[in-house]
């Protein structure tokens, strides 16, 4: 259906139901070269821990919301241990809490000649984070592409990083209450 002979990425959306026969499912695809990385998606760090202490091959990347509110620093230690990248889910917030705005983005990208969006970007790359930012507009893909000709000072990624809250915009994967709407989403 897809009319592609292989998919480079393929990932669990959340840590819910069978998601080690899902995951082991996915192992095979990949073993038969039908998708090239497998990976998770909202795996905190307990139940990321759980499915790679017991997968034969570990996840390429866990898509968590990280952004400079919710930086995902203890995720982020524990997927090095394994081998496994964060992919940032929303690197822009989706806007929320000021992102677009926030004073200390704003004043640290015009040193640089640099949007609060460009200079978030930077600063998440430079954690070693896989960003891709969505947007439908071509002006904005390409100011999202124009942040590899500069380098946050590292006074200034303790700027960016004292705006971590440490908790999500939108919602606890970990609460009981998220969980049964997340598995009644669409039922």
């Amino acid at each position: 259906k897809l009319r592609t002979d292989y998919l480079d990425l393929l990932l669990i959306h959340q840590p819910f139901n069978d998601y080690y026969g899902t995951y082991r499912a996915m192992e095979e695809a990949n073993r038969a070269g039908k998708v090239r990385a497998i990976g998770v998606s909202n795996f905190y760090p307990d139940r990321f821990v759980d499915l790679a202490e017991f997968c034969e091959i570990r996840p390429a990347v866990n898509q968590v919301e990280t952004h400079v509110f919710n930086q995902q620093e203890k995720a982020r230690e524990v997927m090095e241990k394994y081998g496994t990248r964060i992919e940032s889910w929303g690197p822009f917030a989706e806007g929320r809490n000021g992102f677009f705005t926030n004073p200390v983005l704003k004043s640290i990208g015009e040193k640089y000649g640099k949007t609060p969006a460009q200079t978030a970007l930077r600063f998440l790359i430079q954690r070693g984070i896989i960003a891709i930012p969505k947007t439908t507009r071509r002006e904005r893909m390409v100011e999202n592409f124009n942040v590899f000709d500069f380098t946050l000072s590292q006074e200034d990624m303790e700027a960016i990083a004292r705006l971590d809250r440490g908790e999500s915009l939108f919602l606890c994967h970990q609460d009981p209450e998220s969980v049964l709407y997340l598995i009644n989403y669409g039922k």
